[in-house]
């Protein structure tokens, strides 16, 4: 009975809508029974029909609690303390204080079961919150039967405390407000969730208002009938909001957008990149599935096609300034995701290196840093991408290949890269071309486009004639699964090691926020920040190839700590390995 745990989804929407009426009405039955139950020895003898009215509530409440037991996951224990007290308050209520203690343990039952796994400021808002609708409740259902003038004399003067249990309900759902995230957006009047948000805050206010203006001396029980429906309403949706899905950030122009659509029965993940006006690249992973198109309403729609060195689909989409609704199809099927990209121009990226810098801002999506994207990777050579060059041409100077086969594009670090190289190779004698040759080594230092091109000839002409015999060597941003996996085994200088912890972590955070898709090393910068720098450590040569070393039949029993399944979560290179083959490159 926790309404901060939703319902595991039957599969039916309609069983679903039936599991969250069940559990606010249960909530609901036992608040007015607890509340009564607590406020009963004010009243002295009760006439036979307030009896009747609590027996029913804790009916109700026992009822509805038996039943959601057979509908989901309930803590045992809890139902059965819940039962008990359900339907020993209605036979208590003739002792008031036994009724009240009873009634006081199932006020706190109730509190600590929608309190559940929430600590601090909302433990305590959701105690104030359903302690006072619960007083309320308890002082409207006595006061039906039970005239203002024959309540006990005592310092606990109903008409006042109809304004602290209003000002109590106003705070929590003002807190409750501030709180969400949501701020003051247009996600707080254009959602559920944040229209939720809105009832439980205002209509305490109607009923502290009505409180102020409605109770007298005569009759002040008065104030609590004329507000019992608002805080009604407020605490249902109080009791509701955890079934609400939360809105996702509004779109921020100029920041990269994650999203997730629904087509049919499946949902899948959405990047929008970089979110300006004019041409976007709109991205789905693999396990979306093919025969996505995209495009704004009432303009072109374009299918989402593979680009080369990318995993999944892309799709080219003209975005017009300011809000629109971005129109994701599959056949007749389609779903809008809002975007907004402003009124002022972005970055201007070359076709070629888009899709890099997509997958270098999802990092930062990932990891909750949304940030206005101002540069891609391809824009400049980083300090230690070129010290991780240097150390390599140096390596293979060692090794002696006839000549270097340098690969590069006419991005600004690729012609960094490639003039360093070159640079490198002339200090080491060691001289430097554009063909293949049979006792070369490859060295490809251009975009994700070029450098799959360039990999994909280079495993032709090995499969035809010696070629490269002195191996395929990438540039650290060419870690990328359909870049490595074109070939059998190629080389990669890196500073960290993909099968540590750190790397691995953001493999899982990755492939789990973007429907499985593989880790890239611009993604993975941008997710660490500043701590890039603590994972920059010595350069080192990684040899991936598409092997499965020491292969396992299927339940047979391995070594500790080996893995003998290639497709595990967190793998840099997918279907593949990726290991050490030199020591430290000093």
């Amino acid at each position: 009975m926790d309404h901060h745990v939703i319902p595991a989804s039957s599969g039916s929407a309609g069983v679903d809508i039936a599991l969250v009426l069940l559990r606010l009405g249960l909530l609901l039955a036992t608040a007015f029974l607890a509340g009564t139950g607590i406020l009963r020895p004010l009243v002295g003898e009760l006439p036979r029909r307030p009896h009747v009215t609590i027996a029913v509530l804790g009916g109700v409440s026992a009822a509805l609690a038996a039943i959601s037991a057979f509908a989901t996951d309930v803590n045992v224990i809890a139902l059965i303390v819940h039962l008990v007290l359900a339907l020993a308050i209605p036979v208590l209520i003739r002792w008031p204080s036994a009724g009240r203690w009873a009634s006081l343990a199932l006020a706190a039952l109730v509190v600590l079961e929608t309190s559940l796994g929430r600590t601090g400021v909302e433990f305590a808002i959701d105690t104030v919150y359903v302690a006072a609708a619960a007083l309320w409740f308890g002082v409207t259902v006595l006061s039906v039967w039970v005239p203002a003038e024959q309540w006990r004399q005592t310092n606990f003067r109903l008409g006042p405390l109809s304004l602290t249990l209003g000002g109590l309900l106003v705070v929590a759902g003002t807190v409750q407000l501030f709180s969400s995230g949501l701020g003051f957006d247009r996600r707080i009047y254009g959602t559920l969730f944040g229209v939720t948000l809105l009832v439980i805050a205002l209509l305490p206010i109607v009923a502290t208002v009505v409180a102020g203006f409605s109770f007298s001396g005569k009759d002040s029980t008065r104030a609590y009938r004329l507000g019992a429906a608002a805080v009604t309403v407020g605490f249902v949706a109080w009791s509701a909001l955890a079934a609400i899905p939360k809105p996702p950030e509004p779109p921020t122009p100029g920041v990269a957008l994650l999203a997730d659509a629904a087509i049919g029965d499946q949902r899948f993940p959405v990047l929008v990149s970089p979110q300006r006006p004019g041409k976007n690249l709109v991205h789905f992973p693999a396990s979306a599935g093919d025969e996505l198109s995209a495009g704004i309403e009432g303009g072109l729609i374009g299918k989402a096609i593979v680009r080369p060195g990318a995993e999944g689909t892309w799709a080219e989409v003209d975005l017009p300034e300011g809000r629109s609704d971005l129109i994701i199809s599959r056949g007749e099927e389609k779903t809008t995701i809002e975007v907004d990209a402003g009124d002022e121009q972005g970055l201007a990226i070359a076709d070629t290196d888009a899709p890099e810098c997509a997958s270098a801002a999802l990092g930062g999506l990932i990891a909750d840093r949304r940030q206005v994207l101002t540069s891609c990777p391809a824009d400049a050579l980083s300090g230690e991408d070129s010290g991780s060059l240097v150390k390599l041409v140096e390596f293979l100077a060692g090794r002696k290949p006839s000549a270097l086969t340098l690969v590069e594009d006419d991005s600004p670090r690729s012609v960094a890269a490639a003039k360093l190289v070159r640079e490198t190779a002339a200090r080491s004698g060691l001289p430097v071309q554009a063909e293949a040759g049979p006792n070369t080594a490859l060295v490809v230092v251009s975009g994700w486009a070029g450098g799959y091109t360039a990999m994909t000839r280079a495993a032709e002409s090995q499969r035809l004639k010696p070629t490269h015999q002195y191996g395929l060597y990438l540039a650290p941003w060419l870690l990328n699964g359909p870049i490595v996996n074109s070939v059998a085994s190629s080389s990669v200088p890196l500073r960290f090691d993909p099968r540590e912890q750190v790397a691995v972590s953001y493999a899982v955070a990755a492939g789990n926020a973007f429907g499985g898709e593989s880790p890239t090393l611009g993604g993975f910068r941008n997710w660490l920040g500043d701590q890039w720098r603590s994972m920059n450590g010595d350069v080192q040569i990684f040899a991936a190839a598409q092997v499965n070393a020491m292969p396992m039949y299927p339940g047979e029993p391995h070594a500790v700590g080996m893995i003998a399944d290639r497709n595990y979560a967190g793998q840099w290179i997918p279907d593949g390995t990726i290991v050490p083959v030199s020591s430290v490159l000093r």
